[in-house]
């Protein structure tokens, strides 16, 4: 996984931002959080980490995972663990793990719970398909 070099004023690197995001919540959100990243790691290794939409409502910003453009990105709510997908509506979701914002014309959101286990293999294809949306081969569909 490569992190984007831009480091944030206090001198931290992408990554270490996102640790620190994992860390905060200080409960099974981060360590769901921590899952998920490890996922979209593996399904894309060339995946770049950033920090985007730092606000006083999300001082330590928002994770997000980007190949050619955004892939997804990752949101700590008060009973879930979010991964929205900004072109989901185009991504294929054959196992139906979409489960948030089914209704946007352009894009689609998975919450997970604290009981619900992750379908590795499913959010995978999901990647892989959101990545090949980015790419110049999938931009050409």
């Amino acid at each position: 996984m490569k992190a984007s070099t831009n480091p944030s004023p206090e001198g931290k690197s992408p990554s270490q931002q996102i640790d620190a995001i994992i860390k905060e919540p200080g409960d099974w959100r981060g360590e769901k959080l921590s899952q998920l990243r490890a996922v979209i790691s593996e399904a894309d290794p060339a995946v770049i980490e950033e920090v985007k939409w730092k606000k006083p409502s999300k001082p330590m910003g928002v994770p997000v995972w980007s190949h050619d453009g955004i892939i997804c990105v990752a949101d700590t709510l008060k009973n879930a663990v979010r991964l929205t997908f900004p072109k989901g509506a185009q991504v294929k979701d054959p196992k139906k793990l979409f489960n948030a914002r089914l209704d946007s014309n352009t894009g689609r959101a998975i919450d997970f719970r604290e009981d619900d286990t992750v379908d590795e293999a499913a959010l995978k294809a999901l990647i892989l398909d959101a990545v090949g949306l980015n790419t110049s081969k999938g931009r050409e569909r």
